[in-house]
């Protein structure tokens, strides 16, 4: 008899490290539709995990989750971050807390300029980063800074969606599909700009379907299939187990 392998019970000397986000048998609902199905996993300060599955199998819905951007609908269970209640607050006061959400479609505000696009997401007072540290993190925004930001090239856009989070006390990265669209050359440049994120201690969460690439800038990989966890550990695991990204990731 053929016995499906379990990959969900893999350990890393992470786990025994104290959470920084930690999201605990979360059950999420689009209407009648039940879409993520006791989801449970740790991210540590300054990591980057790659939260990675086939279509469909509860991803982005994970993602807006954490987000408490309120579709899906969080039916169940808990998400602290720093110690504070995620799971109790809405989508402003998460974003207060210091989660920042990239989606898919970069929400680029039409009529605005780079510039205005970036005001408009900073705080009063200001306590996450300033404009002009955004620019010298992205020269390219720097010299568009004038430039309508939905006329900016894919890639542009996605910088600037990434520095809109930035501009606040920003604790937690959300990035749903970044490098969605993008040329291999601008993938590139992406991902050294989420190295130095990470090496300035901010955590970083990624679904990406281009897995291999999401693998190799990650230090941990939780893998779902049907809206539920079927492994947590090392993105190293995954590179190496064959059998696994096959099972799950098609790869």
């Amino acid at each position: 008899m053929n016995v499906k392998p379990d990959f969900s019970k893999h350990s890393n000397q992470a786990a025994t490290a104290p959470a920084f986000l930690s999201v605990w048998d979360i059950h999420a609902y689009y209407g009648e539709s039940y879409i993520v199905q006791g989801v449970n996993f740790n991210v540590h300060e300054g990591e980057i995990l790659a939260l990675l599955g086939r279509n469909g199998a509860g991803k982005t819905s994970t993602l807006r989750a954490i987000a408490r951007v309120g579709d899906p609908e969080l039916k169940h269970g808990e998400i602290w971050l720093d110690h504070q209640p995620l799971h109790t607050m809405a989508s402003h006061q998460a974003s207060a807390a210091g989660l920042g959400l990239v989606p898919e479609d970069r929400r680029i505000i039409p009529g605005l300029t780079v510039e205005e696009n970036l005001q408009l997401a900073q705080i009063a007072p200001p306590i996450g980063w300033s404009i002009e540290r955004i620019y010298e993190l992205f020269p390219r925004l720097g010299e568009r800074r004038k430039q309508e930001g939905v006329t900016l090239s894919g890639g542009e856009q996605q910088m600037l969606a990434i520095g809109r989070a930035l501009c606040r006390d920003l604790k937690v990265l959300l990035l749903d599909e970044p490098y969605e669209g993008l040329a291999p050359v601008i993938v590139d440049e992406i991902e050294k700009t989420l190295v130095t994120i990470k090496e300035l201690g901010i955590t970083t969460i990624i679904v990406e379907q281009n897995a291999v690439r999401a693998l190799e800038l990650a230090d941990r990989a939780v893998i779902l299939d049907t809206g539920s966890v079927v492994f947590d550990g090392t993105a190293s695991e995954v590179l190496q187990n064959a059998e696994l990204r096959a099972e799950y990731l098609a790869i």
